[in-house]
């Protein structure tokens, strides 16, 4: 313990006692052996030293979360409660590695943190609280398993379909919006907006085109032309009677005959 007693005396001394990981995660392992001897302000004050030793890692994990639309002081913030709930939850008896547990613990405080406050499209609530349970799932298998567990053991751990689970992870990310006018990658001059697809009226002419060819050739030379005046040049019925020589009144009942028997025709092809 001749270590962790030098740790405790030099805790005010620098913001950064071992900066060799190795040293940081064995001395970690130490002080919260000795928590989980003591209790009340003795085990308060070894668990402030371990949030003190491990508050990088902490901020590290923010620091992956940047750029979706929260200030970084926050995030840092969030990755610290995180870190002080990991460090008052771990339990030391079970000889698993402490960081091991605390960034999936300080992970699933950041996208609660997310979730009530940083989304900018809202998912169904559903999706919402399947994360919520998610969290708490991930932080009860990294314990029992000593790693981050996968979707399927997280899914058999909820009793829920792996889908679903798969479904919730994958809106962890839908903070902030892509903007449209955002380069494809760096120093490209093409933009996202310039890869989405518009909607081409070309591709239903020329559908419409294939699917009343056949149906047209079975129309008689006058039903065509009164059709090509009507609907090809805009000619008003009066002047289509003018055309073919019949009045308006004929125009107009050749017409609904005419669109009749396509519209027949063309339900017979279906």
């Amino acid at each position: 313990m001749g270590f962790v007693l030098q740790t405790l005396a030099t805790r005010a001394g620098t913001d950064n006692i071992w900066p060799d990981p190795a040293d940081r995660r064995a001395a970690t392992a130490q002080l919260l052996e000795r928590a989980s001897l003591v209790d009340g302000p003795a085990r308060r004050e070894i668990e402030e030293l371990v949030v003190e030793l491990n508050v990088e890692v902490a901020r590290d994990v923010a620091r992956r979360y940047r750029g979706r639309g929260i200030d970084q002081d926050d995030l840092e913030q969030v990755a610290c409660l995180g870190l002080v709930k990991a460090v008052r939850r771990f339990e030391a008896d079970k000889g698993r590695d402490f960081l091991s547990f605390a960034v999936p613990t300080i992970r699933g405080e950041l996208r609660r943190h997310f979730r009530d406050r940083g989304w900018m499209v809202r998912p169904p609530r559903s999706i919402q609280e399947m994360q919520a349970s998610i969290n708490g799932a991930e932080e009860q298998l990294v314990q029992d398993l000593g790693r981050s567990p996968r979707p399927r053991e997280i899914a058999a751990h909820l009793g829920v379909d792996l889908d679903l689970v798969v479904e919730a992870l994958g809106a962890s990310g839908c903070f902030v919006p892509s903007s449209l006018d955002a380069p494809l990658s760096p120093g490209e001059a093409a933009e996202l907006g310039q890869t989405l697809g518009t909607h081409e009226f070309g591709f239903e002419a020329a559908e419409a085109r294939a699917a009343l060819g056949p149906v047209l050739a079975t129309l008689t030379d006058r039903e065509r032309l009164i059709l090509e005046l009507r609907f090809g040049q805009g000619r008003t019925q009066a002047e289509i009677g003018a055309e073919i020589g019949v009045t308006q009144m004929q125009v107009s009942r050749l017409l609904t005959a005419t669109l009749a028997k396509l519209r027949l025709a063309m339900e017979s092809a279906a």
